[in-house]
């Protein structure tokens, strides 16, 4: 077993780590808009690495702290949650490591309608997405961008939107490439009536890997925005070009592009919506993170033709229980070699009370993927059920059971996994 203790870790990694605790700290003396949780807990596998045959068990004790951070409304805004921790293995199936997941969005106006943006964005994903889900095939992506935007108001109902950005894309382990972005847009936007808004947007990137790839991307939207008393319809359509030069090598590509966004409350119960995107990009952006039901295999070619559906719903009952339903299919044509990834699959999650101080779940998640390169077909599915209890104002206990098992054309890719988890949290005030 390779180890990562020794690794390097990227200064923006460190950075970012040392900005979570930073704003948990102040979350903790804010009033009214931080939340600030301790936790505990103890996972029992008898399958820690997912393995096909020779399975092995082990327990994984985590402690971690969660916060969150929201500014009231003014000149400068943020919008912060975050988690991180330390993972112990009892058996050392894998190193003991750290683990973090973070989202920040921050905002200033400097003058009047000039704004300076700032974004973090931390998350771990597979390295390889043919292979199980174990941290020896996952890494620490983190994406942060930053830049000036101006408003420009041509009349009461045209506006120019000028925005710069710079982004950074840092990997955790070695092996994955790391990039610089460099983006700029110009958006022209007209207030139609007072609930729809039309316009035009152009955008230009250039992306530089650490290997000395460079990847450009060209593209022009037309978008639209629209509100009614129940729903909300934004979108936009357009065409894109990607460029990809390593050494010698160029390649380019052009297609359509565009995103849907639809939300919709067909009850004061019960909302639905459905999101949409299509992209020509290369396997650092942040297109995994704004779409959680798509990920990249990063050991493939660096630009990808992505394309992602989604739909579901939130279905709030009288007795305080709840049901949510997501159905996703996405696609990722990776342009640089003969791979292309098709992925559908559905989480549902229900939920309600079981005494005034206790409340339980039951999940279950199936993912169906096929690979063009191997002809493969893989298909996963996920169980999982679990009870919260309120022992006092701020102390909680939990105790969920679980189990996965995966069927693959590949057999060395199957496995059966059942798990146990007890464990403790306690919010901070």
């Amino acid at each position: 077993m390779d180890s990562k203790q020794g690794a390097g870790m990227p200064h923006s990694r460190i950075l970012a780590i040392g900005f979570l605790l930073a704003c948990a700290g102040a979350a903790t003396t804010a009033q009214g808009n931080s939340e600030v949780t301790g936790g505990l807990d103890t996972r029992f596998t008898d399958n820690a690495r997912k393995a096909s045959s020779g399975e092995t068990s082990d327990m994984e004790t985590r402690a971690y702290i969660r916060a969150g951070y929201r500014t009231d409304p003014g000149r400068c805004n943020a919008d912060f949650t975050g988690t991180l921790g330390y993972s112990l293995w009892h058996d050392n199936s894998f190193d003991d490591e750290a683990f973090g997941e973070m989202d920040f969005t921050g905002d200033c106006e400097l003058a009047n309608r000039f704004y300076w943006d700032v974004s973090n964005n931390l998350r771990e994903v597979n390295q390889d997405a043919t292979q199980s889900n174990t941290p020896d095939n996952r890494t620490r992506k983190n994406v942060f961008s930053t830049g000036p935007r101006y408003l420009l108001r041509v009349n009461d109902t045209n506006w120019l939107n000028l925005s710069a950005r710079y982004e950074n894309v840092e990997f955790s382990e070695p092996e994955e490439s790391d990039s610089e972005r460099y983006i700029g847009s110009v958006a022209w936007n007209h207030i139609v009536s007072q609930t729809l808004t039309a316009g035009v947007s152009t955008s230009y990137s250039r992306t530089e890997y650490d290997t000395d790839a460079e990847v450009d991307v060209k593209s022009a939207r037309l978008t639209f925005s629209n509100v009614w008393a129940t729903t909300r319809l934004s979108g936009a359509i357009g065409v894109s070009e990607i460029e990809t030069r390593f050494g010698s090598t160029t390649q380019s590509s052009d297609g359509l592009i565009g995103e849907l966004d639809l939300t919709r409350t067909i009850t004061p119960s019960l909302d639905w919506y459905l999101r949409g995107a299509r992209e020509l990009t290369d396997r650092t952006s942040s297109f995994d993170i704004r779409f959680g039901e798509f990920e990249f295999n990063l050991r493939d070619s660096i630009s990808v033709e992505t394309t992602t559906l989604s739909t579901g719903i939130n279905q709030r009952y009288s007795d305080r229980s709840s049901l949510t339903v997501d159905v996703y299919a996405s696609q990722a044509d990776y342009l640089e070699s003969p791979e292309r990834e098709d992925k559908s699959g559905l989480n549902a999650r229900y939920s309600r009370p079981l005494t005034e101080l206790a409340s339980g779940y039951a999940g279950i998640g199936y993912d169906y993927t096929k690979f063009q390169s191997d002809q493969a077909d893989d298909r996963t599915l996920r169980l999982e059920a679990g009870t919260e209890y309120q022992a006092t104002r701020d102390f909680n206990l939990v105790a969920k059971v679980g189990h996965e098992r995966k069927v693959s054309d590949v057999p060395t890719r199957e496995y059966d996994e059942n798990w146990v988890l007890v464990g403790v949290e306690y919010r901070f005030r």
